[in-house]
């Protein structure tokens, strides 16, 4: 595993010189944003608005409620990312309602504004900082996070890949022998890292940016996070894709965490367009305006009210601290030491 480790490391590095991981980065995500918005232009310049309109009508109360219930733990479970960060870098001590601030607030600003690690990060630093927590704590908590999340995304692409290559197929237009053979080599991959890590401690980073990696059995409950934090989005999803012709849950929920993934290599907030041009191709089957009806509101559930109800959150929270300040200046003034008051008597002061 040391010499695959190094060897790795080594070709990352010539990559980096030659290329570079920014450019390289920048390039995908706007050949990504280009096609996606051919995509649309393409799939939608024909479209009925009244249609749309009609199909967002005719939703049930109940599966609205019923996906935003499945959005509403998904948020939650979002919460359990950071709580097992803390946990993983040593701060224990970190109250929970605090954990649960920072993760809910940093992911549905992160989604909703793009650049997820940077925006994200730094609403946790605003959080964190004020219990103690270092600008390296913050990030190993931004690391720990963003890994889980990967490592749920890897096991979701998996197991669909392998279950369902079909609806792979349908996103990335390969063979589905061939998004088989993909899927069960990322499960190969994913279970020769919880070999490595339940074997002994593995500890990753330099001088004093050094963290010691989650054990086997912690990785697989890390996993088990990423995967119901994922669950939890598709079955929102499916909730608000149309009822015909049927789809089954593993073909959609394959099909979204594909688009998902799209949608984060493009860096648009929130994967805007990407993901919804994937979704189109993927599930071709759907009337288009029905389906659009369906992103729509997957938007307004996912993304728009989260994003609207942290930044009630954040912006409480600010007024609090304001008036904590206020108030913490006022008592430091009281306290003081009061000059004695009155007029000093001449004969005190006249040597006379």
């Amino acid at each position: 595993m040391a010499i695959i480790y190094e060897w790795l490391l080594a070709a990352v590095q010539a990559f980096d010189r030659r290329i570079g991981w920014h450019r390289f980065g920048l390039f995908l995500s706007l050949a990504v944003i280009v096609a996606a918005i051919l995509v649309l232009y393409r799939m939608l310049h024909d479209i009925d608005p009244a249609e749309v309109v009609a199909a967002l009508r005719g939703f049930s109360t109940r599966d609205l409620l019923i996906a935003a219930a499945f959005v509403a733990f998904g948020y939650v479970t979002l919460t359990f990312y950071d709580i097992f960060a803390l946990h993983t870098v040593g701060r224990r001590d970190v109250p929970y309602r605090v954990a649960v601030m920072a993760g809910f607030t940093s992911y549905a600003v992160g989604h909703n504004v793009g650049a997820s690690a940077l925006t994200g990060g730094a609403v946790r630093y605003r959080i964190y900082s004020h219990h103690g927590l270092s600008a390296i704590e913050v990030a190993k908590v931004c690391f720990v996070a963003g890994f889980t999340f990967w490592l749920g995304n890897a096991t979701m692409l998996g197991l669909g890949f392998a279950y369902t290559p079909e609806a792979a197929s349908a996103i990335d237009q390969l063979p589905p022998w061939l998004n088989r053979t993909v899927g069960f080599a990322i499960l190969v991959v994913l279970a020769i890292y919880v070999g490595w890590v339940w074997c002994a401690p593995r500890m990753i980073g330099r001088n004093n940016w050094e963290l010691t990696l989650p054990s086997g059995p912690l990785t697989l409950l890390q996993i088990g996070i990423g995967v119901v934090d994922l669950s939890a989005c598709a079955a929102a999803m499916y909730m608000l894709v149309p009822e015909t012709p049927y789809i089954g849950f593993a073909t959609v929920a394959t099909i979204f965490v594909s688009a998902t993934l799209l949608g984060f290599a493009s860096h648009s907030p929130g994967g805007l367009g990407v993901f919804d041009a994937a979704m189109l191709i993927a599930l071709w089957q759907y009337e288009k305006e029905a389906l659009l009806a369906g992103l729509l509101l997957f938007r307004l559930l996912y993304y728009l009210c989260p994003f609207a109800i942290a930044l009630v959150v954040l912006g409480l929270r600010e007024v609090w601290l304001s008036v904590r300040r206020v108030r913490s200046k006022m008592a430091d003034h009281a306290a003081r030491p009061k000059p004695s008051g009155g007029r000093i008597a001449k004969n005190e002061c006249d040597p006379a």
